[in-house]
């Protein structure tokens, strides 16, 4: 049974950094792809970053130069670095992975606030 679990969030002051992890029951390799993305209170899931099963990456607009999303094959384990963070990144962030279907780690709470 494939499992995601989620690390790493917090609370962080605007301008801060976090590092979030995703810890993945079975060897990368076996997804496709695996990405994040967040909810904000009231609002729509929505895409954060992502990266191939060849290591391309990808990410949204709103973060692009700020996170950074990586990978350990070693650690079974996918990394998103949050520099810069600004008030409008506070939301519950997800890890995603695709193998055939999609799965859904529990989240992770990451609130930037002064």
């Amino acid at each position: 049974q494939v499992q995601l679990v989620e690390s790493g969030g917090g609370l962080v002051q605007p301008g801060g950094s976090l590092r979030l992890s995703c810890a993945a029951s079975i060897r990368l390799f076996m997804f496709n792809n695996m990405g994040w993305y967040r909810q904000a209170p009231g609002k729509q899931r929505e895409y954060v970053a992502s990266i191939t099963g060849g290591g391309s990456t990808a990410y949204a607009d709103s973060v692009k130069g700020r996170f950074t999303i990586s990978r350990d094959s070693a650690k079974n384990t996918v990394y998103l670095q949050m520099n810069s963070l600004k008030l409008e990144d506070t939301a519950v962030y997800y890890c995603n992975a695709n193998a055939g279907r999609s799965y859904w780690g529990q989240g992770t709470q990451v609130t930037v606030s002064s």
